[in-house]
């Protein structure tokens, strides 16, 4: 299973950025779906996660900046995405992607995590 993430880059406080996600390879299903972000010198922290029901969670940090729809996912094409607005510097870190993905049926879930995307929030 290979996740892609995809949508980073440099932004100017207050700014937005959208991202992407793609999960590829063989597997037999998806169930929740995450970003997890790491600044410099942190351990790395939840941000945002969608279960395979639509319901979400947002990390404190976010909230108020974050919509409860800022997190989506489109089961067709096994992508999650992110939006994220309001963006400030301590927002700065590589943000991951998870998945908790299937291989076969009987199996269990098992956490599938992308190379990570650079997010910098900077004037």
């Amino acid at each position: 299973v290979h996740l892609v993430e995809s949508g980073g880059g440099l932004v100017q406080p207050g700014g937005s950025l959208r991202l992407s996600c793609a999960a590829s390879g063989s597997f037999l299903s998806i169930n929740g779906m995450g970003w997890y972000r790491q600044a410099p010198g942190k351990e790395r922290e939840l941000v945002a996660r969608i279960t395979s029901t639509d319901s979400t969670n947002y990390a404190d940090s976010v909230k108020g900046r974050f919509t409860i729809s800022s997190i989506s996912r489109d089961n067709a094409k096994n992508m999650v995405y992110l939006q994220m607005n309001g963006l400030n510097p301590e927002d700065t870190a590589v943000y991951y992607c998870n998945a908790e993905v299937r291989l076969f049926y009987g199996g269990n879930y098992y956490p599938a995590w992308g190379q990570g995307t650079q997010v910098t929030v900077s004037s």
